[in-house]
C-alpha cells in the first residue's frame, strides 16, 4: 500500500468549464500548489486570465512532472488521451477524469495505463454552456460527484485528491461504471434528449405564433437544448444500450399519459410525478 502524499503540481487536460472550474474550486478552496493546462492555445489564454491555470504545457510535460493529471475533455477525446498517456506516463501520478460516462473509459484505462494509477470520476454538474469562460468556482458544492475505483493500481495521491473534492464541496459517491452508465442515462442523458426533442418538435411546427405565446415554463424545458452536439454525441454513442432503455421506459410513460387524458388515471400521473419531484428538491443529508 502506498503512503500517502500530497499533491502539488496538477495538469488540466482540457481547459473548459469542468477543467476551469475545478482549478478555480480548488483555489479557493486553499490550494497553493502549481495548476497547469494542455488545451488549445485560446483556452490557455482564457484560463491563464480568469486565474484557473499558471500557464500552459504539453501532454508530455503534464504528465512528466504532475501528480493529478485530471482529465475534463469530451469522451472521445479523453478515450484518446488514455491512449497517448499509456505511452508516456512514468511517474507515480493520479491519472482521473471527469468524463459523463464510466465504462468505456475505465475499460480503456485498465487496456492502457497498466500499472499508473486511474480513477474514474464524473462531477453531477455543469452548465449548458461551454468554455473556460463559463467556469464557476462554486460549480461542484453541494453537488454528487461520481468514483468510480478500479481494482487495480493505488496512487499515493489518491486520499489528497479525495480530500480536496470535499473541500470544494462535493458530495462523493462510489459505485461501479455500469452501474453509473445505467442511472446517468435517465438522470441526465434522458432529460438532454427530452429537452433537445421538445425544442426540436417546436421548431418544425408550421405555427408562427410558438414564438410568442409562452411562458417560463418552455424556457425552463428547452434550457438543456442549448447544449452542444459536439459533446452529447461521444457521451451518448458511448452508453447507447443503456439509454436506448431509458427512451424506452419514457416512451411507455408517455403512451401511458396519452390513452389516460380525459379520464381520472391521468390524476396517478401528476400526483406520482409531484412525488417524486419535491423529493428531489429535498436538501441533500449532511454527513
Amino acid at each position: 500500500m502506498s503512503h500517502p502524499e500530497k499533491i502539488q503540481t496538477i495538469a488540466i487536460i482540457g481547459v473548459g468549464l469542468i477543467g476551469g472550474s475545478f482549478a478555480l474550486a480548488l483555489r479557493e478552496a486553499g490550494f497553493s500548489g502549481e495548476i497547469v493546462g494542455v488545451s488549445s492555445p485560446p483556452a490557455i489564454q482564457v484560463g491563464i486570465d480568469y486565474g484557473a491555470i499558471s500557464r500552459g504545457v504539453s501532454l508530455e510535460e503534464a504528465a512528466a512532472s504532475a501528480d493529478l493529471l485530471y482529465l475534463a475533455q469530451p469522451v472521445d477525446r479523453i478515450l484518446e488521451t488514455i491512449e497517448v498517456l499509456g505511452r508516456i506516463v512514468t511517474r507515480n501520478s493520479l491519472i482521473t477524469d471527469g468524463g459523463s460516462t464510466k465504462s468505456v473509459i475505465v475499460k480503456k484505462a485498465s487496456e492502457h495505463l497498466g500499472s499508473a494509477a486511474f480513477l474514474g470520476g464524473h462531477p453531477m454538474a455543469g452548465k449548458e454552456q461551454r468554455g473556460v469562460e463559463a467556469a464557476d468556482a462554486q460549480l461542484f458544492r453541494d453537488r454528487t460527484y461520481i468514483l468510480c475505483p478500479p481494482a487495480t493500481a493505488v496512487s499515493p495521491f489518491e486520499a489528497d485528491f479525495r480530500s480536496w473534492l470535499t473541500r470544494i464541496g462535493a458530495t462523493v459517491l462510489e459505485m461501479p461504471a455500469d452501474e453509473h452508465d445505467a442511472t446517468v442515462a435517465f438522470t441526465s442523458h434522458l432529460p438532454q434528449l427530452l429537452s433537445t426533442a421538445l425544442a426540436d418538435t417546436l421548431a418544425k411546427c408550421n405555427n408562427p405564433h410558438l414564438q410568442s405565446v409562452f411562458g417560463g415554463g418552455l424556457i425552463d424545458m428547452t434550457r438543456l437544448a442549448l447544449s452542444s452536439a459536439d459533446l452529447w454525441e461521444s457521451i451518448l454513442g458511448t452508453n447507447k444500450a443503456a439509454v436506448a432503455d431509458a427512451l424506452d421506459e419514457f416512451v411507455k410513460t408517455l403512451a401511458g399519459i396519452r390513452q389516460a387524458i380525459g379520464s381520472d388515471e391521468l390524476r396517478e400521473y401528476f400526483t406520482r410525478a409531484s412525488a417524486y419531484s419535491c423529493e428531489l428538491r429535498k436538501p441533500p443529508l449532511k454527513s
